[in-house]
């Protein structure tokens, strides 16, 4: 506790390399914060962008909060210079928006001097992803992608269609089922795993075999998508 009050005490009279400190910590902490994101994450959004946007806006916060410094008029006006930006960025996982509120508070703690904070809270918070992950309360099945295709309503080839699922797929659950084309076909999506040695493109020349269904798309999770 003393030699990081003593840190503490050096850092607020460095000047520059406070301010290089400061930002290089925010840095550091949002980069790990996005790493155990990258790791833990389930889906088929995965966006560069918004890993991105962890670590920059810890700089960001970092740099308001140096800013402010103990001026209550300085925090006044860039209150009121942020009342103007928007952020239009709708975050359906409720977990993204925790992980950025991680990365904003990571920046905020280091530009507040509060380091043991900073470094202490996103190492339990990182940890705790982490331990949810691979708990019981983490995602039961992985799946390699999205399966996407329409069948017209009256036919035999259901029970084809789930023979091929089995064969090629080591699980498949079924997500939406909507109806199109006025109600004469269904279109399905399925999130799917593969059983070793099959391939999506054995999987998709086998579905694509039955003559009542068309519009087979595959979406890997692999892929990146900026949403």
């Amino acid at each position: 506790m003393l030699e990081s009050l003593n840190v503490q005490t050096v850092l607020e009279s460095g000047g520059i390399f406070t301010l290089l400190y400061v930002l290089l910590l925010s840095f550091v902490l949002s980069t790990t914060l996005a790493f155990v994101y990258q790791k833990t994450f389930r889906g088929l959004s995965y966006s560069r962008n918004f890993v991105q946007a962890i670590i920059l806006i810890s700089i960001v916060a970092a740099m308001v909060i140096q800013s402010v410094g103990d001026s209550l008029a300085r925090g006044i006006g860039i209150m009121a210079a942020m009342a103007i930006i928007r952020f239009r960025t709708n975050l359906k996982d409720p977990r993204d928006t925790l992980f950025l509120f991680a990365g904003l508070t990571a920046g905020i703690a280091s530009g507040a001097y509060a380091f043991g904070v900073a470094i202490i809270g996103t190492f339990v918070f990182s940890s705790a992803a982490l331990i949810l992950y691979y708990s019981p309360f983490g995602p039961d099945k992985s799946f390699d992608g999205m399966l996407r295709f329409n069948m017209s309503i009256n036919n035999d080839e259901s029970k084809s269609l789930e023979r091929v699922l089995r064969e090629y797929c080591k699980s498949f659950s079924l997500v939406t089922l909507r109806e199109i084309e006025q109600g004469q076909r269904l279109d399905y999506a399925y999130h799917i795993k593969l059983r070793r040695k099959k391939t999506h493109e054995q999987l998709m020349y086998e579905i694509k075999k039955l003559e009542a269904i068309s519009g087979v798309n595959l979406m890997l999770q692999e892929a990146t998508v900026d949403l």
